[in-house]
């Protein structure tokens, strides 16, 4: 269910629906993990545009219980499909979404590998498969990263699966993208796709609600933002609260680190200190980029691009990001974006920003400028819909 557009593929299609829907007409088909996404679909129902015309004008789902999916997914360790896929595997999404198709859509976005399975040995020939990263890109990352054998095992696993089928579904459809210059050329390897099968359509970010403040921000405040339930940023934050955040304050000893995120788990709480500390969910996330005065992206797993350093970069706050999520927006170092490849060069770089305010200021104008003519969700759905109209039916 796409709202509310908090993070991640929510935020996206929430996003790209009210660019699009001034000028076309939308049908939405979802799950439903929990009475509460019920009622989010009902208030979804109920948005309306400027011009009083709904967001969406047919919204429609399934409920598949989280329980149920649990156990497909338990199931699929018996099989040769991703588990990905399999928690998502629902004969009632099929049944339905083989309603839908008995209508007559000039162009069907499909977002994500989880419902592009749904379409596997029957594609329709105006069907773009729209992928937020190279899914096995960042199984294999898990793999190579995991110490704990049976955990490599199982990233290893999912990793295997999931390049499987990529190959499989990725040539069925006659456009697919994704929104990193980084998963484009993996997947274009791995996946034997014809000239002009695999595409580019960026992230994007709402430069209205993420735009620069005027505010008293505290010297050396840095700040990380995510989902801290999910493993990349969990692994981020342990790994620069190791071996970076120290040499940090060695140098920087009044420093403050702030984590923002919803749900943060035992071992993230667990880093409250004198010199940090975890909020949780945060209503209104700008406020946190505001007081910010470096914003970090120490990503080792994950792939594609990641919403906090576009984010960042659209209040014009200067980021230290690791290779993951840097090479993704095709940027130089520098355009808003410090690339530290090393925990010794992500400590250098915070803080040479850090105690540099207007060099941070510098580089973060140039990222803020660079999100207005690439990044913005007004640019990212004109290329959409270019897509759209290039594959629409006739």
């Amino acid at each position: 269910m796409p709202y509310p557009p908090y993070r991640g593929d929510k935020l996206k299609i929430f996003n790209l629906a009210k660019q699009l829907a001034p000028f076309h007409r939308l049908h939405l088909l979802t799950v439903a993990e929990s009475h509460e996404d019920i009622a989010y679909g009902e208030q979804l129902k109920k948005m309306t545009l400027d011009n009083g015309l709904p967001l969406f004008e047919r919204i429609d789902w399934v409920y598949r219980p989280k329980l149920k999916s649990y156990g497909a997914a338990l199931l699929g360790l018996l099989g040769n499909r991703p588990l990905q896929l399999a928690f998502f595997r629902s004969r009632a999404f099929q049944k339905r979404l083989n309603f839908f198709l008995g209508e007559s859509y000039d162009a069907i976005h499909v977002q994500h590998l989880r419902m592009g399975q749904y379409f596997d040995g029957s594609v329709p020939a105006n069907a773009v498969l729209d992928l937020p990263d190279a899914f096995s890109l960042y199984w294999k990352r898990r793999r190579d990263q995991a110490r704990n054998p049976l955990l490599k095992w199982f990233n290893g696993m999912e990793y295997r699966r999931m390049k499987i089928w990529e190959q499989r579904l990725l040539p069925q459809f006659a456009l697919n993208l994704v929104c990193s210059h980084e998963d484009r050329a993996y997947l274009q390897e791995n996946c034997g796709l014809a000239q002009g099968q695999l595409n580019m359509l960026p992230n994007g970010v709402d430069t209205d609600a993420f735009a620069p403040q005027s505010v008293d921000s505290p010297r050396a405040q840095v700040l990380f933002t995510g989902n801290m339930d999910y493993a990349p940023n969990v692994d981020a934050v342990a790994w620069f609260a190791a071996e970076i955040w120290p040499e940090v304050l060695k140098q920087v000893p009044h420093a403050k680190w702030i984590i923002a995120g919803q749900r943060p788990v035992a071992s993230v709480r667990a880093l409250e200190s004198e010199s940090i500390q975890v909020l949780g969910f945060v209503p209104h996330l700008a406020d946190a980029y505001a007081h910010a005065q470096v914003v970090i992206s120490p990503l080792r797993l994950g792939a594609g691009t990641q919403n906090k350093v576009l984010e960042a970069m659209s209040m014009a706050k200067a980021v230290v990001s690791s290779e993951v999520g840097f090479y993704g927006l095709g940027i130089e170092s520098g355009q808003g974006v410090v690339l530290a490849k090393t925990a010794a060069e992500i400590a250098k770089a915070t803080v040479a920003l850090l105690q540099n305010p207007d060099q941070a200021v510098d580089i973060g104008q140039k990222g803020y400028e660079l999100v207005q003519s690439r990044f913005a969700w007004r640019v990212v759905a004109k290329q959409l819909e270019n897509y759209l109209q290039g594959i629409r039916r006739d």
